[in-house]
């Protein structure tokens, strides 16, 4: 199983989510992305939708990941969506978590993506003190997220440079690739699980996205409302997250 973090976590988001689905028979693998936690940070890199695909392909064939399941958060998930489209024989099931997945985006989207290209905006954005607000911003409870949790998650983002790509990474994503998921989410035959926080003040449209996967993939999808979380529902309750998910893909 394949977990895809999104903008500005890392793999780090997942370290308490995933004892629980290997506990309930699955392999675990959560990756940083390029741009991301420990992974390079290229100041040329397009950060688009094809460059995703191919750090991804590549990530995949190096262990040797034939067919995987595939859990997605935040920008993640259109990152992961994407690529599974261009092969959607390799995956075996699709779960999404407060995450972005059409082209229609939310206010609050735009409003970011706008703010990530504006010089002044964007280096208060990515600063220490930016990158702190955005993920207390994103709990419903502030009280999960410990110093040494929040210096994980800005351990990577120390110099100009690294902040500089982390605001490329977080809009590279051409609308392009968003129509495409648009037309590509009807098809979708694989069993899907939806999990989300109903406190999400990143994406307040999260009810709206998830309610439109559940209508257009083609098996419906089994949904678990975690009322008293926010946009990062796995440091909210990482324990209810890793139940929901071990056992859906460890059935």
């Amino acid at each position: 199983m394949l977990l895809l973090h999104g903008w500005p976590t890392s793999s780090y988001l997942w370290r308490n989510v995933m004892p629980e689905i290997a506990a309930a028979g699955s392999r675990a693998i959560a990756v940083d992305l390029p741009g991301f936690g420990r992974s390079d940070k290229p100041l040329d890199a397009s950060y688009s939708f094809r460059f995703f695909d191919r750090v991804l392909d590549g990530f995949a064939e190096s262990l040797g990941l034939e067919r995987l399941g595939l859990a997605v958060h935040d920008i993640g998930g259109p990152i992961g969506l994407h690529w599974a489209s261009r092969q959607p024989e390799r995956i075996t099931r699709l779960a999404l978590l407060n995450t972005l997945v059409y082209s229609r985006l939310s206010w609050a989207a735009i409003a970011f993506i706008a703010a990530a290209k504006a010089p002044g905006v964007r280096a208060a954005l990515t600063s220490p003190r930016g990158l702190r607000f955005a993920m207390r911003f994103g709990v419903h409870d502030r009280s999960r997220l410990s110093e040494e949790t929040l210096d994980a998650y800005l351990k990577p983002f120390a110099s100009a440079d690294a902040r500089r790509a982390l605001a490329k990474a977080g809009t590279g994503l051409h609308p392009d690739g968003l129509k495409e998921l648009d037309a590509w989410m009807p098809t979708v035959a694989v069993p899907v699980r939806i999990v989300y926080g109903a406190r999400d003040r990143i994406l307040p449209d999260v009810e709206r996205t998830m309610k439109r996967v559940a209508a257009d993939v083609q098996g419906g999808a089994e949904t678990t409302v975690l009322e008293d979380c926010g946009h990062f529902l796995q440091e909210d309750r990482p324990d209810l997250v890793g139940e929901a998910l071990g056992g859906w893909f460890g059935s």
